[in-house]
This record gives structure tokens, C-alpha cells and sequence, in this order.
């Protein structure tokens, strides 16, 4: 609970109870970004988690669960090779800022720049709540109407990262799994920096099931980029689940540990374990 308190210190407390658990861990700050780094020399999945949240908000399921079940994750994957886990910061932006003032914008070009931005990147958001898994679809939507050589590579290893997500949930007999558009995480600065990362989200099944009846809505997966997910208009289609992230009301009694074992299972899996 230390670690959602309203004044808490959350990359010291990470920090700390990374050593405690004895998960070697390096923090690395890029552009007053500070990120946290732990796994394997040889790297082939990164899963990321951010672990910033926005003032006033507990940050419960945005996004402490998915830190903590990465811990979980990273404690069973100790020992082995070909994975790398990322705590980032700097994921939340303030009003009028975007995709390349996140912090995923300029670690994205640092992992590039360094040679170390290969592999498949799987990004894990609001998975504290709910047993639905949510495969993201938005960057089909926020590269819909773009074009070029880069575009297309990035089209095409957006596919490949999404088919490895659907053949680890069926390999796993995970049968409530749905592709849907969800708000952006880290994904859209990796995006823009030219690094393609897939997100995945956590919703209780009631919410997957009307998120899914609302996908044809005209204009749902542009304001969920845009941001306008509270609008008038739309607020009604929006999982409740989400409409609680960014708020006070992301509180850990909304939280549902009994399924973080899923969570868990998949990410351990997506790096072949």
C-alpha cells in the first residue's frame, strides 16, 4: 500500500524491493526520464510497464498492478535468458503534450541509437482489474491514414507482435481474450520514435463484452487517441474500468488479485516460458 500512498516516493520504493527480492536492476535517467532496467544480456521480448502516475490518483490499476505482476514475472523468470523487463517513466503526459513527450519517445531513440531496440516489445497497462485480456489495436488506428517505407514496416511488425500475443492466450487456453482499440500507454512513444510495442490491458468480462458491441460506434478509437474518451458523446461506451484510470477513484479495492496468475502466465510466456 506503501507504494500508492498520496506522497509516496514510487521509484525508490521499486528500487528498494527490487534489491530485496535480489532482481539486479539498473536505473537509467534519459531526458529527467528515470527507467528501470532488469533481465538477461541477450534480449529478445522486453516487457514494459510504466510505474509514473497522475497527481491526485492513487495509480492502483494505473499502473501499479502491471508493475507488480511484472515483478512476479521477472522472479520466475530468473535464471533464464532472452528477456528484459522496463519500468518506465514519464508515461503520463499533462495537457497539450504528446507522443514525443512521453518518456517511451526518448528511450525509445536511446535503445535505437544504442543498438539495443531490437526484439518484440510487449506493453502492460491497467491489467489489475478484470480477467478479460485486451489485445490493442490503436496503432492500426494512429497509422491508418499514414504512409512510406517506415509505415510499413511498422504495419508489419505490428502484426507479428499481435499474432505472437494471440498464439501465447490460445497456447495457454486463455478463451476470454478480445482485439480492441485501447487508450494509449507507452506504446505511442515507442511508436513515434520508430519502435513497435504492443499493449496489453486487463477488463472484467461484462466490460470486455460491451467494448466489444461498441467497437463499430463512428468515431470511438479516434477520441480514445485523441484523448476525448470523456466526452459527452462517447463517455457512455467506455469500459468503467477506464473511466476510473487518471482519477481518484483508481483505488485497490477496484483491484482483482485473483486473476493477476493470468497476467503473470502470459508474460512469462510471450518470453517463452
Amino acid at each position: 500500500m506503501d507504494f500508492i500512498a498520496p506522497d509516496a516516493d514510487r521509484i525508490k520504493i521499486l528500487h528498494s524491493l527490487l534489491e530485496e527480492l535480489n532482481l539486479p536492476c539498473t536505473v537509467v535517467d534519459i531526458a529527467g526520464n528515470c527507467h528501470i532496467f532488469m533481465g538477461s544480456a541477450k534480449v529478445t521480448v522486453t516487457l514494459v510497464a510504466h510505474y509514473d502516475r497522475v497527481s491526485g490518483s492513487p495509480g492502483a490499476n494505473d499502473n501499479s498492478a502491471a508493475v507488480f505482476q511484472l515483478i512476479e514475472t521477472a522472479i520466475k523468470l530468473k535464471g533464464t535468458n532472452g528477456w528484459r523487463i522496463i519500468f518506465t517513466d514519464g508515461e503520463e503526459l499533462a495537457s497539450g503534450e504528446g507522443a514525443r513527450d512521453q518518456g517511451s519517445y526518448t528511450l525509445a531513440k536511446a535503445l535505437l541509437d544504442a543498438g539495443r531496440g531490437d526484439g518484440q516489445f510487449f506493453i502492460f497497462d491497467a491489467c489489475g482489474t478484470g480477467d478479460t485480456l485486451i489485445i490493442s489495436t490503436m496503432t492500426n488506428h494512429v497509422i491508418r491514414d499514414e504512409e512510406g517505407i517506415q509505415i510499413a514496416r511498422l504495419r508489419r511488425k505490428t502484426q507479428l507482435l499481435r499474432n505472437h500475443a494471440l498464439k501465447t492466450a490460445h497456447n495457454l487456453m486463455m478463451d476470454k481474450v478480445l482485439l480492441a482499440p485501447v487508450p494509449f500507454s507507452d506504446d505511442l512513444g515507442f511508436l513515434r520514435a520508430g519502435i513497435t510495442a504492443q499493449t496489453i490491458t486487463v477488463l472484467p468480462s461484462e466490460e470486455a463484452t460491451l467494448l466489444a458491441a461498441n467497437l463499430h460506434k463512428q468515431g470511438f478509437a479516434d477520441a480514445l487517441i485523441k484523448g476525448e474518451a470523456q466526452s459527452p458523446r462517447l463517455k457512455p461506451l467506455i469500459p468503467e474500468t477506464w473511466k476510473n484510470l487518471n482519477s481518484p477513484r483508481d483505488l485497490a479495492e477496484r483491484l482483482t488479485p485473483r486473476h493477476y496468475k493470468m497476467v503473470v502466465r502470459f508474460a512469462r510466456a510471450l518470453c517463452g516460458r
